[in-house]
């Protein structure tokens, strides 16, 4: 019995659609309960010289107020510690300087103007290019370097530079930050939380209030969404909370509202880049050199792995033979930017295929005869960083979606329309996705996972994977289904917790699937391994019942695990599985089991910015068509045809669910979703109401998804490839269209200068000046 490749549903989706599921927020109160409320700073910048909480205090149902003082260690953070829980000096507007520990939400909002908070102000940094030049530098990454740039741009025949702009985006999950935590009776807590990475919330708990590790018990059953945004950040509400928990004995609770979250937060990182490439008269690039600067925010945060990542990803599906690419971390005063689906990969290479489309448009040549001639072909080429690109499909997936999209028809046709009208252009566009799969800090590739087999056969499993509605549970399951042969309705996954899967690795970098289904995997096989040897005694020995051993001397390759019976069909052998746990338990023979696994054969040295950072690359490739209003700016998406290998997939639904979420989220991010601050800092766009993300109205009207047959990827689980992030990259083939629907009004093949996010504005801004 095979459940590899089925559309076994979401292991949540009947609790999502009844609404049973239960979130954090969901939990009952109890009668005892606080909640825990943030007072934030009204400044970028500034020092913090008094709080006075004592209004607030003679408030009936306002218990206590806390500031930095008040924790063991006040310092954070998940590479440099350099963010405080709560501020004394002031880095960003909205940043949480004191909490306020009240009977209820409602009572929270009615007294917290009652604190006073005495600030003096000083001078702040809201603008990346004020950073860039002061090199208000956070971080300096290792250059990237191959072949020779210099020579190639002596001896080339074009040159184009420029700069390249894409802005940051916020998380909009449904569920916002939120966690509850319970004091225990032996000074511990017991903390559960909205996060993606139930270690860190345990580490950055038990270290800011001076606790040993045992003594924080961190667990994660879902999240109303996370994309990155539950990374890093959960860890400071988590800790706030404990905080309250532990001073007033009392379980603590802290919920943010959707205005409060996106105040507070990060978002993804707002990233200009300065370029430089040489070409000849076919579109061949023949050098890059590219300055990345991201807008880290106020504080390291992940900062640095990101900007990396953007490094990685800069060439995209596009095998560039000299390169130099170098990356800087900027800081601003503005709130801490952090993981967002892709990790920094889409602003990387977002960059590359701007530049495809102006060297199409210098040359007046249809871009997509200029990604054909660059994209990676065979298995010999390498990377900036020196990786060889193997398992290579993007030839199969580009030749077959350019003909299942009708590309050379549609490009007909979009000529004559545009020729024709005056008053709406038309665009068709494709990009690529070359999208590495693995955290590039080696050594959080690694997993665990608990296997325990109950005596009726149905089978629990935790492992250090949390769930954000992406499915990770759900392929863990199948994949354990599978590995006995029995119905999936039998397997259950435990909620995360660090009570039985310490020091594991966030469920980030697309690796969550990947890592935790291998562990479980492993597990499994060892469990398998002792009941095969059992089965052979069973099978072929008089012992007695209570004499079998867990572990023989004999070859037992041929017994397999078969539709709840375990079987040696050479020799028309066979036992129900349940009879068989049975006889492992009365034999003292564990049916239980505890394993690790690490991605193998990483070497990616970054003091020499060189080796193999990733275990496999995910491709795929869209294009999309859109058309614009000249009048108005307004664009809708007419078309988008994505197709993508993900080696043999494990559950195709959920995997076409994320490719379908990917790549509208980024949809929203390249031409819709824009942050506006004011000039102190404080962000005007955080509700629905103002900050625009995509609706079903924003949906391309036709939206073909598919999938090329991959059995060949052998470094992944069940021969399968990671889907969560890679498909977000093919949105930027609705920016590219833009801009190819755009080149059409240029006088004299003016290149079409344009920033992200293409909101309706910036595209009618953009027609006025082609047209000026």
């Amino acid at each position: 019995m095979s459940f590899h490749g089925m559309n076994i549903p979401h292991d949540s989706a009947f609790t999502h659609v009844t609404g049973k599921s239960v979130f954090i927020d969901d939990r009952e109160s109890l009668s005892s309960e606080v909640f825990v409320g943030f007072i934030t700073s009204k400044y970028a910048k500034g020092i913090v010289k008094n709080i006075d909480f004592s209004k607030a205090l003679e408030c009936e149902g306002v218990y206590a107020g806390f500031t930095s003082e008040d924790f063991y260690d006040n310092s954070w953070g998940t590479i440099v510690h350099d963010q405080p829980l709560l501020a004394k000096n002031i880095e960003h507007f909205d940043e949480p300087i004191a909490i306020l520990a009240c009977k209820s939400k409602e009572i929270f909002e009615e007294i917290k103007a009652l604190v006073e908070v005495e600030v003096i102000e000083d001078k702040s940094i809201l603008d990346l290019d004020d950073s860039i030049k002061n090199k208000e530098f956070l971080y300096t990454a290792k250059a990237f370097v191959k072949g020779d740039t210099k020579t190639s741009f002596e001896n080339s025949k074009y040159i184009l530079e420029g700069d390249f702009y894409s802005g940051g985006q916020e998380h909009f999950y449904l569920e916002s930050q939120a966690c509850v935590v319970y004091p225990l009776e032996d000074g511990a807590v017991e903390v559960h939380s909205s996060s993606q990475h139930s270690s860190e919330v345990q580490h950055v708990v038990a270290h800011s209030l001076g606790l040993p590790m045992h003594k924080v018990s961190s667990i994660v059953k879902r999240m109303g969404g996370g994309f990155g945004g539950k990374e890093s950040q959960p860890a400071l509400f988590a800790t706030c909370a404990s905080l309250v928990a532990l001073k007033l004995n009392r379980p603590a609770r802290v919920v943010l509202t959707k205005d409060e979250d996106m105040k507070i937060t990060g978002k993804r990182h707002p990233t200009k880049t300065y370029y430089k490439v040489a070409f000849d008269e076919t579109g061949k690039i023949e050098a890059l050199e590219a300055d990345i600067y991201s807008d880290a925010g106020a504080y390291t945060d992940v900062s640095p792995s990101i900007l990396e990542r953007s490094m990685f990803h800069i060439d995209g599906a596009y095998n560039l033979e000299n390169a130099l690419i170098k990356g800087y971390v900027c800081k601003t005063n503005y709130p801490s930017n952090t993981a967002f689906r892709g990790f920094g990969g889409p602003q990387g290479t977002f960059v590359i295929e701007n530049i495809i489309e102006d060297i199409a448009n210098f040359l007046n040549i249809d871009a997509l005869e200029i990604r054909k001639l660059n994209y990676y072909k065979g298995e010999e080429c390498t990377t900036p960083f020196g990786q060889q690109v193997i398992n290579n499909k993007l030839p199969e997936l580009f030749e077959k979606i350019e003909l299942s999209s009708e590309y050379k028809k549609r490009r007909e046709e979009i000529n004559k329309f545009n020729a024709q009208n005056n008053g709406y252009v038309k665009g068709l566009s494709l990009s690529a996705v070359k999208f590495g799969i693995s955290f590039t800090a080696r050594h959080l590739n690694q997993g665990n996972a608990l296997v325990n087999i109950h005596l009726d056969g149905t089978i629990e499993a935790s492992t250090g994977a949390t769930e954000m509605g992406q499915g990770v549970n759900t392929k863990i399951l199948q994949v354990i289904a599978e590995a006995f042969s029995i119905s999936p309705s039998k397997v259950k996954i435990m909620a995360t917790s660090t009570q039985r899967n310490a020091n594991t690795s966030a469920t980030a970098a697309s690796s969550g699937s990947d890592l935790n289904s291998a562990a479980a995997l492993k597990a499994c096989e060892a469990i398998k391994e002792r009941l095969k040897n059992l089965a052979w005694q069973v099978f072929y020995t008089q012992k007695s019942n209570d004499d079998f051993l867990s572990q023989i001397d004999e070859d037992v390759t041929s017994i397999e695990f078969k539709d709840g019976f375990v079987i040696d069909e050479k020799n028309s052998k066979s036992i129900s599985l349940l009879e068989l746990l049975d006889i492992a338990y009365k034999n003292r023979i564990s049916i239980c089991e505890y394993a690790h696994y690490k991605t193998e054969n990483l070497t990616f040295n970054k003091e020499k910015g060189f080796g193999k950072a990733f275990n496999y690359f995910t491709n795929g490739v869209a294009v999309s068509e859109v058309i614009i209003d000249e009048f108005t700016g307004e664009k809708k998406v007419l078309r988008s045809d994505i197709i993508m290998d993900l080696g043999r997939m494990i559950n195709p639904g959920i995997d076409e669910g994320q490719v379908a979420g990917g790549f509208v989220q980024s949809l929203g991010w390249v031409s819709m979703e824009k942050l506006v601050y004011s000039n102190k800092g404080e962000l005007l766009t955080y509700s629905p109401t103002t900050y625009k993300i995509p609706s079903i109205h924003d949906m391309p009207e036709v939206f073909n998804i598919d999938f090329i047959e991959n059995d060949t990827t052998t470094t992944n689980v069940r021969r399968s490839k990671a889907v969560g992030e890679p498909p977000f990259l093919l949105g930027i083939s609705v920016f590219t269209a833009i801009k190819d629907a755009l080149k059409y009004r240029a006088k004299n093949n003016e290149l079409v200068k344009m920033n992200s996010p293409a909101t309706n504005e910036n595209i009618l801004m953009t027609l006025e000046n082609l047209k000026a």
